[in-house]
């Protein structure tokens, strides 16, 4: 049997599928949860192993080992414009106000000539197992003009295809798509105006922000009534040295039927909100009155780091994921009006039920973001969730994030603060078991969660803070927990509110094992996700799925096509595109086909030993070099730019010396 001279920890991979064993690097698993670009490298992990390897492998000191891991932290990926540079105005067939005066070229055609050729979007008829992996027509077939032209007629644009328009006109990359050249030589753009029509509100993507809204919140004069008149009743109670904690959140969960409640007497004086629930639909929410979830049996894709962006949970949803949420975004920053913060929001159609995800240290800047993003986008997001389990450093050392767990009294006030100011909008709750190993307080914690302060999910990861994902999650815990949550409720005769559990679920063996034997509602998946994506499917038909090589690549392609309608088809579009495409690649490689394992299922924390795959494409699928991501890309969005380069957000997700493209 293979597994039987493999190392401890590794993958039970087949022997005919074996190659020689290298010493790869421990994967650093932090780049799943929790972490934004506002977040350093974590410490090294606890408890590294610093003796000798198994297996007779060279034996690493602490700081080899350190060095190994952690974030890149100089990556930078600037954009890559075009050589000459078409005014936007002019590349969609409006006029500039600027004139003369702009700083872009107005000619269209000296663009064109100077523009990079059409990149070629394959269909998926055109992939293969084997070299080359996409069967390219030649261009007297594809409708590529000759000479110097950029144009080709025969290529495909994906958001042509999606909206019946580009909204990037003559500078996309995939123009002849939707691009005619006349009798005069001339090349004009071309609407599909049916197409147009019939699918806008399927294509669109929502929760956008205008400039002048984020100029209002930036010069900090966003009305914000609500949160204003709860944090004024807060600092009179601390002021006039009251228990703000116990009192607060119980006038509001249990007493507000009754009409005692102070706090929302003063809401209801500072929005002028004087009228009866019969009067006004606009009346204020009790927490009784909240949408409730009823997320039994749905699959949750957890909020994600980088790679969980709006393409990728586009493809996640197309696999099988009911429930998306956006990565996490600081309250901070929010308030900041800061533009990339604002961006995590947006969200696709498909997704069915969607949250926005939020981390903060205090009730004064997490209930006015609730406030902010409730009004904004009223109608278009299904649930707020406050990040309490992000354990990496410069989060937990702000107050947030997984050092919530440790300070109750606070954190109960922004749940109770976001209730208020979000309606009847949820607020759900994300955390850890503890932060420190062999501490657990999730036990004392959730059962308050939801009958003092009004959480409308609970979501427990089973690993402490400082265990980082050094150990497996500990379900039994997370049994224990459910059972203290349900116990509170059926006391206090409270309908039970949805509670998921999360860690290790790499397959729909695990999801179903662990979900009817500990009786969480469902399992968030994060790891399980970056590295198969397909894992949504598995855990809806109960099967383990043995993908093919040919099938993952088409998930690429889709993922690629998503990529692009949401970044764009001109140049930095493309690019954009192509990095986040890499991103997810450095999580996916890590699948082991189910075909070459000895036993089944799959384990997350077992690496995977050098191997070949069942044809040239599986084995290509699993390289660990960064090169070979950016290879992948090319097939989809043409050569990288010379100046381009893609290095892992982690320096374990590669094991090249070089990540040049």
């Amino acid at each position: 049997m293979a597994s039987a001279v493999l190392p401890p920890g590794t993958a039970p991979v087949k022997t005919e599928f074996l190659l020689h064993n290298i010493n790869l690097p421990a994967t650093d698993d932090d780049a799943a949860e929790g972490s934004t670009s506002h977040a350093g490298r974590g410490p090294s992990r606890p408890d590294a192993d610093t003796d000798s390897a198994p297996g007779g492998r060279k034996r690493l000191t602490k700081e080899q080992k350190k060095a190994q891991r952690g974030a890149n932290k100089g990556r930078r990926f600037g954009k890559v414009r075009d050589e000459l540079e078409l005014c936007w105005r002019i590349a969609n067939g409006t006029i500039c106000e600027h004139g003369t005066e702009c700083r872009f070229t107005h000619d269209v055609d000296a663009y064109l000539a100077a523009k990079p050729r059409d990149i070629h979007f394959p269909p998926t008829s055109t992939l293969r197992e084997t070299q080359p992996f996409v069967v390219v027509n030649e261009p007297s077939q594809n409708g590529t003009e000759g000479g110097e032209s950029s144009l080709d007629f025969g290529t495909t644009c994906t958001c042509f295809d999606e909206a019946g328009e580009c909204r990037m006109g003559f500078k996309c990359r995939f123009l002849g798509a939707h691009a005619r050249r006349g009798d005069d030589g001339a090349v004009t753009l071309v609407v599909d105006e049916e197409k147009k029509s019939r699918v806008a509100l399927t294509t669109t993507e929502l929760n956008h922000v205008n400039s002048e809204t984020l100029k209002i919140v930036r010069a900090r004069k966003y009305p914000t009534p609500i949160a204003d008149a709860y944090l004024q009743e807060l600092d009179a109670v601390v002021n006039g040295g009251g228990d703000v904690e116990e009192p607060q959140a119980q006038e509001s969960q249990k007493a507000g039927n009754a009409g005692n409640d102070p706090v929302g007497d003063l809401i209801t004086h500072r929005t002028g909100e004087t009228h009866s629930q019969a009067e006004t639909p606009d009346v204020l929410m009790r927490f009784s009155e909240k949408k409730r979830l009823h997320w039994t049996g749905k699959t949750y894709l957890a909020p994600l780091t980088t790679v969980g962006n709006l393409p990728f949970r586009r493809l996640c949803v197309s696999l099988g994921a009911d429930i998306t949420c956006g990565e996490m975004g600081l309250a901070t920053s929010f308030l900041a009006a800061s533009r990339e913060e604002w961006s995590l929001v947006r969200r696709h159609p498909c997704e069915s039920i969607f949250g926005i995800q939020l981390a903060g240290n205090k009730p004064s800047t997490m209930v006015p973001t609730a406030e902010i993003l409730g009004k904004e986008f009223a109608g278009s997001i299904d649930f707020v969730d406050i990040n309490c389990g992000c354990p990496i450093d410069l989060v937990f050392r702000s107050g947030s994030g997984s050092a919530l767990l440790d300070t109750p009294g606070k954190l109960g006030k922004i749940i109770v603060g976001m209730n208020k100011a979000l309606g009847e909008i949820p607020v759900t709750v994300k955390l850890r078991t503890g932060v420190k190993d062999g501490r657990n307080t999730a036990h004392k914690l959730m059962p308050r969660l939801s009958t003092e302060w009004g959480a409308g999910c609970i979501t427990l990861h089973g690993r402490t803070r400082q265990q980082r994902y050094t150990k497996l999650a500990d379900w039994d815990y997370i049994r224990q927990c459910v059972e203290a949550v349900r116990a509170r409720e059926s006391e206090e005769g409270l309908a039970s509110v949805p509670i998921f559990g999360g860690g290790d679920c790499f397959s729909s063996q695990d999801y179903w094992e662990k979900t009817e034997g500990t009786g969480v509602d469902g399992i968030m998946i994060g790891r399980g996700a970056l590295i198969k994506p397909w894992i949504f499917t598995e855990i809806k038909e109960r099967r383990e799925w043995d993908i093919s090589s040919r099938e993952r690549l088409e998930l690429i392609r889709k993922l690629a096509e998503y990529g692009l309608s949401h970044f764009g088809t001109d140049t930095a579009g493309v690019n954009t595109a192509r990095r986040y495409l890499c991103e997810a690649l450095s999580f996916q490689y890590r699948y082991i086909p189910i075909g070459l394992l000895e036993r089944l299922p799959a384990r997350i924390n077992e690496r995977a030993p050098a191997f070949r795959g069942r044809d040239e494409l599986e084995t290509l699928l699993a390289s660990p070099n960064s090169q070979d991501w950016v290879r992948v890309s090319e097939m989809f969005l043409g050569p990288a730019p010379e100046a381009w380069s893609f290095t892992p957000k982690h320096k374990s997700n590669s094991y090249s010396d070089e990540s040049q493209g």
